[in-house]
């Protein structure tokens, strides 16, 4: 799988993911932000950090860390996963 493919990846599971209950497709800058996120950072907890801060400066809402943290061990799976077929 290469960049591009992963990249759609992350974006339909950011998508899904909806954390507000706006429906899909409303988060498109967060979501491009998030994909580059996932690819600057490797550890779960920095990018739960991350996504919290991105969706919280769009949202002004807080989403729980717990809920950000899974689903950056979901994203970093993904990019993982990723690297090993690329090997």
């Amino acid at each position: 799988m290469d960049r591009q493919q992963l990249n759609i990846r992350l974006a339909i599971a950011l998508n899904e993911w909806d954390p507000f209950g706006v429906g899909e497709g409303s988060y498109d800058p967060e979501v491009a932000d998030s994909v580059q996120a996932v690819h600057d950072l490797s550890r779960p907890e920095e990018l739960a950090s991350r996504l919290q801060a991105i969706y919280e400066f769009s949202f002004e809402k807080i989403i729980p860390f717990a809920k950000c943290l899974a689903m950056a061990i979901k994203l970093l799976q993904m990019k993982e996963e990723q690297d090993s077929c690329a090997l």
